[in-house]
């Protein structure tokens, strides 16, 4: 085989390996959410018209 095929292959093993190893990084990192619930009012009472 010529050198510019043996170093487009190499060059495509690299970037092979580079991408899996990039996934597996990413996979251990455990993201979350945190969510706010939201705040419980209370509802005004009716006192009557003039009070």
């Amino acid at each position: 085989m010529s050198k510019s095929i043996k170093a487009v292959v190499l060059l495509g093993l690299i970037g092979l390996s580079a991408a899996c190893a990039r996934n597996v990084n990413d996979a251990a990192v455990e993201e979350f959410v945190v969510v706010d619930p939201q705040p419980i009012t209370v509802e005004p009472a009716f006192k009557g018209k003039f009070k």
